[in-house]
């Protein structure tokens, strides 16, 4: 169980580093059209496009690192000072009832959704923007599958916890 752990939790901080060299990328995407705009009086729709892209990857990405490190949205005014062991039961019934099935109807729609974008070859309808849209729109599905995948990291963990074979219970 171990092993499982560590590779659900390498999984997703891979991701997590790859959505951090994004961001890198964004930050230098929206200066270079920044400055092409407003000094240039340039600029092009398919680098705004862009813009938009790669912030939906980070978001996308940053959802199950978000999961793993505990920096998803939680009302901490209570739980903080709540005992490891119901924190155990509050994550695992939270994510058995609540992250499963609302990611796994996310997948299925999202699946859905990009391969409709794929059927009909769906690019921008903006003059110079981006094709292939139905590439981001697929991100729709991996970010939930992720999810999913450290969905089971975080029943493994609880359980590890409730069984008392972890000293770290968050």
């Amino acid at each position: 169980m171990n092993a499982l752990l560590s590779s659900l939790d390498r999984l997703n901080d891979y991701t997590g580093r790859f959505a951090a060299g994004v961001v890198i990328a964004l930050v230098l995407l929206v200066t270079y059209d920044t400055l092409a705009r407003y000094l240039f009086s340039g600029g092009s729709v398919a680098l705004q496009e862009l813009e938009w892209h790669l912030h939906d990857i980070l978001f996308m990405l940053g959802i199950s690192f978000a999961l793993r490190h505990k920096a998803h949205v939680r009302v901490d005014l209570f739980y903080e000072k709540y005992s490891p062991r119901l924190k155990a039961w509050i994550n695992l019934i939270g994510v058995v009832f609540l992250v499963i099935p609302f990611s796994a109807f996310i997948l299925y729609n999202g699946a859905t959704f990009a391969a409709d974008a794929y059927t009909y070859m769906e690019g921008s309808p903006n003059p110079g923007g981006l094709p292939y849209r139905y590439l981001i729109k697929s991100l729709i599905a991996v970010a939930f599958g992720l999810v999913l995948i450290q969905s089971l990291g975080e029943i493994l963990a609880s359980v590890r916890c409730l069984k008392g074979e972890s000293s770290r219970c968050d």
